[in-house]
């Protein structure tokens, strides 16, 4: 049974991840062929209209915060070519190594056919620019200096629309860093018409939001159900993962909380966000731990919380200038412990340990996307400019993604647990009952020689009147659907009329009929009727939860439904309801003339509750609906009323 769960739940985490890539094939296309741009010049004259990407060589004026009105009135001393993306870190100036610090400013020239509306999407540069096109400010992050003290640093990817014109446009941009290791323009600046343009940010937030959503509603539901449950630790590791990375997730790619909040501090942004990185390592160790307990070594999980907590602290206590040098060490011990996870896992895999399967499909994901997301931001990408590298890892933040997958994996996991629990938990319940009752008998026998006569009678009369309430109860009880029977529908009937009659308020009855179930039965079998009888009688049971609401098995495949105090309208409405809901069962019905799954026709009536009206006319109303439906060509709602 557990094996056939765990592969309906490969299945599940298969479906996620189409999905997930469905809905990236769908975002709007760019190009990613690296354009040949020679000394600054991009010809865009036979431009097919596809989002692309300014990336090439671009003029390059180091120590210089050059305006469009001074290439005009002079003639700055231009430093040389640069390669964009990438940092200005390990330049050669002067004889010297330049490090991250400095300004400088860009300059681009692209080609264009015609004048038409177009724009940037401008992705973080480190650590504040103003851009210009054809001499007019269209953006800016941060605000520029030549000192520490004169900058003010922020990421802010933003889109920025702007008028070209036939023939050459000119693209300046002012650079300024004084905070991260890393100064420059290290990720793709992409130009598109307004329309894709704004469509490909818009798409990027919406699926960052719809990624922290969903993280977060599954981080929070996690940690309370630890906090119902202390014992298990497992959901409080998981919970806290969640919220970690749906935190990060506001705080890297689109930065949507920075747009929020545009003065939110560069340095406090940067802290939080490599902070997540730090611990969500830790944290996802521990949650395998708790799951896995027997194959994770403590002594070395202990060790790799300490590395966290310690370039935590780091993190905590110096400026973004000192920990970002350090991080490509703790790059290379995450790459470390993702072997260490793999190594284990195998043994796992081996052992056939129950729901590992899924999580290995879940962490293999969330593996790649983190060394995608580990390459991209380290410092070969940045400092060295790859080409293989650039033409391989093309974007930056797809971790999101992968632990999204790997949450949703995980989820299913914990949840078929939690389900194997509460089995096991009935399973207890129901052998101490039956303890209970043995304890009762013995204690019934042993007592039976002190008061013999008195308690022989007494001890029937208890057991007479055990086995009435037990019969009765059977008695009103479908065996097979465990839905009330006739019997029990006719008293109730009565009671729900007198009581609508005297409050003066209407009732309503619903005939329900599965639509060829005989051709059912002679396709599937009857066992295979039993279980759609089932499945049916709890789909219409689980549609009606108000007081005084009664579903009744009528007979054979007929279910009735009382509706007391429900007008025509709202009758009919839940009608459709209970045929919705069956036909999404989905149960495969290759014989019916209907539908490929089965249906359902129902007849529906409503009457204002009175002492003089017969209930058996109020029946054949609906059981006349009924045959309406039927006749109708049945899977449909038919209602009828004097």
């Amino acid at each position: 049974m557990n094996k056939k769960r765990t592969q309906l739940y490969s299945w599940f985490v298969f479906a996620f991840i189409i999905i997930f890539f469905s809905v990236g094939a769908c975002t709007n296309k760019v190009s990613f062929d690296r354009p040949t741009a020679p000394e600054g010049m991009l010809d865009l004259t036979d431009w097919d209209g596809a989002i692309h990407k300014l990336d090439g060589e671009w003029e390059f004026y180091w120590g210089q915060l050059i305006e469009p009105e001074d290439l005009k009135e002079s003639s700055p001393q231009r430093t040389g070519f640069i390669e964009v993306p990438g940092s200005w870190n390990r330049l050669i100036m002067n004889g010297e190594e330049r490090s991250g610090d400095g300004y400088a400013t860009f300059r681009f020239v692209f080609e264009t056919k015609e004048s038409e509306r177009l724009a940037l999407k401008i992705p973080r540069i480190f650590t504040a620019y103003q851009l210009w096109i054809n001499e007019r400010q269209i953006a800016a992050a941060g605000t520029l200096g030549k000192k520490r003290e004169e900058m003010t640093p922020q990421y802010l990817p933003q889109v920025a629309f702007f008028e070209s014109k036939a023939g050459e446009n000119e693209i300046i941009v002012q650079v300024a860093n004084f905070y991260h290791r890393s100064g420059g323009i290290l990720e793709s600046i992409l130009i598109g018409n307004e329309k894709e343009i704004s469509r490909l940010r818009d798409n990027r937030i919406a699926f960052e939001l719809f990624i922290v959503g969903s993280l977060t509603i599954i981080g929070i539901y996690h940690v309370t159900l630890y906090l119902f449950r202390r014992k298990n630790f497992a959901p409080l590791y998981f919970g806290l993962f969640c919220l970690i990375i749906a935190i990060r997730t506001l705080l890297v790619g689109e930065r949507y909380f920075i747009f929020l909040v545009p003065d939110f501090s560069w340095e406090a942004a940067h802290k939080i966000q490599t902070l997540t990185f730090y611990l969500g390592l830790p944290f996802i160790l521990q949650f395998l731990r708790s799951l896995f307990s027997a194959y994770y070594h403590t002594k070395i999980t202990r060790t790799i919380w300490g590395v966290g907590i310690t370039f935590g602290s780091l993190v905590i206590l110096t400026p973004a200038k000192i920990f970002t040098i350090v991080n490509p060490v703790y790059q290379v011990f995450t790459v470390i412990v993702i072997v260490y996870i793999l190594i284990v896992f195998m043994k796992i895999l081996l052992k056939k340990e129950d729901g590992a399967i899924v999580i290995f499909i879940g962490a293999m994901f969330l593996i790649l996307t983190s060394l995608n997301d580990i390459v991209f931001s380290s410092i070969w990408m940045s400092d060295y400019s790859s080409s293989l590298l650039r033409t391989v890892f093309t974007g930056g933040n797809l971790s999101s993604i992968g632990q999204l997958i790997f949450v949703f994996a995980n989820s299913l996991v914990m949840a078929q647990r939690f389900s194997n629990a509460l089995e096991l938990e009935e399973v207890m319940t129901m052998q101490l009952r039956g303890n209970n009752l043995k304890l009762d008998e013995l204690v019934i026998k042993r007592t039976k020689a002190l008061e013999q006569s008195r308690k022989e009678i007494e001890d029937k009369n208890r057991e007479l009147e055990k086995a009435n309430q037990m019969l009765r109860v059977v008695s009103l009880k479908d065996p097979l659907t465990n839905l009330w029977n006739r019997r029990h529908f006719d008293d109730s009937f009565q009671l729900e009329w007198n009581r609508c009659a005297t409050n003066n308020q209407p009732i309503s009855l619903m005939m329900i009929d599965i639509d060829q179930f005989k051709l059912y039965n002679d396709c599937y079998g009857h066992k295979a009727g039993d279980e759609c009888l089932v499945q049916v009688a709890k789909a219409i049971n689980d549609c009606f939860k108000r007081s005084g609401e009664l579903v009744a098995r009528y007979g054979g495949e007929e279910f009735i439904v009382i509706l007391p105090e429900v007008g025509k309208s709202q009758a009919i409405a839940m009608a459709l309801l209970v045929k919705e809901t069956i036909e999404e069962l989905q149960i495969p019905h290759e014989r019916s003339t209907v539908s490929s799954w089965v249906t359902v026709s129902i007849g529906v009536t409503s009457q204002s509750a009175s002492q003089d009206r017969s209930l058996q006319d109020v029946f054949l109303l609906a059981d006349q609906a009924l045959y309406q439906a039927k006749d109708a060509g049945r899977n449909e709602v038919k209602f009828l009323a004097e």
